[in-house]
């Protein structure tokens, strides 16, 4: 029994050790591809056409521009943690001259801005903004589910990740982008900060990165396990060679 726990927790150290150190080559390939990305200059953001192809490998933080309208009553507000502190993001369809539409991250608002930016009540919910816009900022996935503990509530307009999918159903968005757009490309450093809301050009593109001391931890303790194997099999050897006293009959 004790032999098959031991081997049970090798093996299992030994597994995590190694899956760490796959993570630890995928996050390092994602930081090089997303540092070398934000760099791009931006270009048109995919067409519907280019909608099936779109993929996290080749598009997600490529920066792109698109034009359309605002459609402000459909905006949806996403609770976001930032270094700024809790508040929302505000996420805002822009509809193009095709039809199609585009979920629009406008930028982080605190929570005492929040009422500023509901959409308003009894205005109509298809009318889109007269004033053309153009958007330059960086393609993001989709971030299906919900947050942390929290599953999105579109019933109730409560939102934890900005699901496109669920968004866009929610909203009544019938030509919706499979992605987003993280409006303004990112702050450098130097840069002096927006004083409005929302405030774009937020996105997290440094990535902690600790795989390599979780795989040394994981596969140290693979180690200790057949540091003790071994202590125990010379102990259980040594007793095996001493002199077994047969008791003395009186």
């Amino acid at each position: 029994m004790l032999t098959l726990l031991g081997v049970a927790l090798f093996v299992g150290f030994l597994a995590l050790g190694t899956w760490q150190v796959e993570r630890r080559a995928w996050k390092l390939a994602l930081m090089e591809r997303v540092t070398d990305r934000v760099r791009a200059k931006p270009v048109a953001a995919p067409s519907p056409a280019q909608w099936p192809q779109v993929n996290a490998a080749q598009y997600e933080y490529l920066p792109v521009t698109v034009s359309g309208q605002w459609l402000p009553q459909k905006t949806v507000l996403v609770q976001a943690a930032t270094e700024l502190g809790a508040g929302f993001w505000v996420v805002t369809p822009l509809q193009a001259a095709d039809g199609s539409q585009t979920l629009i991250n406008r930028g982080f608002i605190p929570a005492s801005e929040r009422q500023a930016w509901l959409p308003a009540a009894g205005a109509p919910a298809d009318t889109p903004d007269t004033a053309p816009q153009t958007v330059t900022g960086l393609l993001r996935m989709t971030e299906p589910a919900g947050g942390f503990l929290r599953d999105n509530d579109p019933a109730n307009q409560r939102w934890y990740s900005r699901d496109v999918a669920a968004i866009a159903a929610a909203q009544g968005l019938e030509q919706a982008a499979p992605y987003f757009i993280d409006q303004g490309l990112p702050a450098r450093p130097g840069s002096p900060a927006a004083q409005t809301w929302p405030r774009p050009g937020m996105t997290v593109i440094s990535f902690h990165n600790s795989h390599l001391v979780y795989a040394l931890t994981w596969y140290g303790l693979a180690l200790m396990v057949l540091v003790a194997a071994y202590v125990i099999v010379r102990w259980e050897k040594r007793q095996a060679r001493l002199p077994h006293k047969t008791p003395s009959a009186e």
